[in-house]
């Protein structure tokens, strides 16, 4: 069961990486918060309950319920449709992507041969997670894009800390989760300053800044 869900989670990528509607990246968050609640229900069964009540919030609550419906707010309040051209079309964006999965599958091979303690697939499919969030905050060019790719970068690290050890400590999830939350405060606040002083939500407005 855990194996289909952390595939689930590396297609999820592709998808992004597919389509062009912004609301469409808010729902795939949503998707992954909800994968990852799944995976901590299905896989971690050796830790205290008050870590387990914690990493439920933060997946369930926080991750998949809150987080989407504060940006989909910001989305919606701006009126955000679609991301505009990137810097790498479409196309090629997609064979990049299906690059990184198969690189993501050769890393799972290292982990499995190294005998080291680590979960393969989860391992694997954390460095897609992780090296397709950096790609698209590269590529693309929305403010807002940024935003949800931070987000599923953290996810691609959530997975990852997974993959290497079932216990998180309590201090690191509330370590996780507050630098989750002071990175998406200040990313809105800036995006809101933006849109309020220039006719643009993409990053080519920043070249227009002065000191």
């Amino acid at each position: 069961m855990s194996n289909i869900i952390i595939i689930l989670l590396g297609t999820s990528m592709l998808y992004v990486f597919a389509a062009s509607r912004i609301e469409a990246y808010v729902k795939i968050l949503a998707l992954q918060g909800t994968l990852l609640f799944l995976l901590v229900v299905v896989d971690i069964k050796e830790i205290n309950w008050l870590n387990i009540a914690f990493l439920i919030v933060e997946t369930l609550i926080i991750k998949t319920i809150v987080i989407p419906y504060f940006l989909l707010k910001v989305i919606r309040k701006n009126e955000i449709g679609r991301e505009i051209e990137p810097y790498i079309s479409q196309f090629y964006s997609v064979l990049i992507a299906s690059a990184i999965f198969m690189f993501g599958f050769v890393a799972a091979f290292w982990a499995a041969k190294t005998n080291a303690g680590i979960k393969p697939l989860y391992f694997g499919i954390s460095i897609v997670l992780i090296v397709a969030s950096l790609f698209l905050i590269v590529n693309r060019k929305r403010i807002i894009t940024h935003i949800l790719c931070y987000m599923m970068l953290e996810n691609g690290i959530f997975l990852l800390s997974l993959s290497v050890a079932n216990e998180m400590p309590m201090l690191v999830n509330i370590g996780v989760l507050l630098d989750l939350f002071v990175g998406i405060f200040l990313f809105v606040i800036f995006f809101n300053k933006i849109q309020e002083m220039y006719d643009g939500n993409h990053i080519d407005v920043l070249t227009e800044l002065k000191d």
